[in-house]
């Protein structure tokens, strides 16, 4: 129960932070609610919508409600998909509303001594740190080469943990050794007659638990004729923070990666994480307000592009031979990649351009399978509601492999597959692992 005093400094903070214009867009006409994946696992209950949870922070910013349990319950069961901004008649920008109202309670609201310590040591001690990424990535490394994940497998150590995240140890992919993953090239040369220098943003977990789609992206952006530049300098792009209450560091962050990328006269800055590239391009929202870093955030946001849309506009698949066998796939859209980078032809023309393979389009692709960062972790519950069903769309193309362009949505579907019992008929791959399968080379 918060206090009287926290809920005072808490109101104040939407009084005088929270946008008026942006929350008196909502119409309330509804047209969000059939795309909110949290209205309709909740039984359709108005406050887990888009539009229910504008009307709390407006009430909130008006002083007729109270910033109780139920509103930030509210605000944290959300998913922060944004599908609702796309079917909004009025354009209303939900994700910057709701990255605001979180960061205005969490940052004055008062917390455990635990609870603290816990955000802290992920937002301050690991994510901004790729030296540290790397070496509790390489530790993950050794539990899996050493035995002790078959140790700890077999004597039902995982029992311990949720369903949730007994079963997501067994999908983590293979992870790189610490070798592998300090061997970075700054450059690399395009393979053929260069069409385009880009920038590429390597990440945090994409550069060491995904390494390999990271070096599949380098590959294919070769192919297709680009030169490319990786800064040393770059780091997290701030996602994980900007989304969960730590707005300051989200800054932070993000002036370190534009500091990065200015200086490497490319063409464009290329993602492969829809995620991440969703976090980027929003970039010069995040630094409105500062008339130094602004104008500098939107030429950056002007560069970015998801790799799917690189490949498709220097048509790769026209000049590069891709074949699979008797391949019958779906795809699983990114929420930020379709939502806020308006990338969703680019990956289903790639995936149809391949000899041999059968696409089948999943029914409710665009709807989010439940795995926003750290979501289904902290929101365990809803995200396995959500997630099944998102099997059911799945099951019902009768495919074997669900492409996904998104690192946390590779390890949900794999979630949902080993949850279904299908872990011999069907696999989850990422379009980048995918495309340099097919490559005949």
């Amino acid at each position: 129960m918060k206090s009287v005093t926290e809920r005072k400094i808490i109101q104040q903070g939407f009084m005088d932070r929270m946008d008026e214009d942006e929350l008196l867009n909502c119409m309330r006409c509804g047209f969000c609610l059939p795309s909110c994946p949290t209205y309709i696992e909740s039984g359709f209950q108005e406050l887990q919508s888009p539009r229910g949870r504008i009307a709390l922070m407006k009430a909130v910013k008006d002083g007729l409600l109270e910033p109780d349990e139920d509103v930030e319950r509210s605000l944290s069961l959300c998913l922060g998909c944004r599908a609702c901004e796309p079917v909004c008649p009025s354009g209303v920008k939900y994700g910057h509303l709701l990255e605001e109202a979180r960061d205005i309670i969490q940052q004055n609201k008062i917390q455990k001594a635990s609870v603290k310590t816990v955000r802290n040591a992920v937002f301050e001690g690991l994510f901004p740190h790729q030296n540290r990424m790397r070496t509790v990535t390489s530790l993950l490394g050794i539990y899996q080469r050493s035995g002790l994940q078959k140790v700890t497998r077999k004597i039902g150590f995982m029992k311990l943990f949720p369903e949730s995240l007994a079963t997501m140890e067994k999908v983590l992919p293979k992870v790189p050794k610490r070798k592998e993953m300090n061997n970075r090239p700054e450059f690399l040369p395009a393979e053929q007659k260069r069409l385009k220098r880009v920038a590429f943003f390597a990440g945090c977990l994409m550069d060491t638990m995904f390494l390999e789609t990271n070096n599949g992206t380098l590959k294919l952006l070769q192919k297709a004729g680009c030169e490319i530049v990786i800064p040393k300098t770059q780091g997290c792009c701030g996602a994980l923070h900007g989304h969960s209450g730590e707005k300051a560091k989200a800054i932070e962050m993000a002036k370190l990666n534009i500091e990065a990328f200015e200086h490497t006269n490319a063409d464009y800055i290329i993602t492969n994480a829809g995620g991440c590239g969703a976090f980027l391009i929003d970039y010069d929202h995040l630094l409105m307000n500062d008339p130094e870093w602004y104008p500098r955030a939107k030429a950056f946001k002007e560069k970015l592009k998801d790799i799917t849309q690189i490949l498709v506009e220097l048509d790769f698949h026209k000049h590069v031979s891709l074949h699979l066998p008797n391949q019958c796939i779906t795809y699983q859209d990114s929420c930020h990649l379709r939502n806020v980078m308006k990338t969703a032809e680019a990956p289903r023309l790639l995936l149809q351009s391949i000899d041999g393979v059968q696409y089948y389009e999943m029914k409710d692709a665009d709807r989010c399978c439940g795995s926003a960062g750290i979501y289904n972790i902290v929101e365990s519950e809803m995200s396995m509601k959500i997630l099944d069903s998102k099997m059911k769309n799945v099951i019902e193309t009768n495919t074997t492999t669900i492409v996904t362009a998104n690192p946390g949505c590779l390890l949900q579907m794999k979630l949902g597959i080993e949850r279904e019992g299908l872990s011999d008929k069907m696999r989850a791959v990422h379009i980048v692992d995918l495309l340099i399968e097919a490559l005949n080379d």
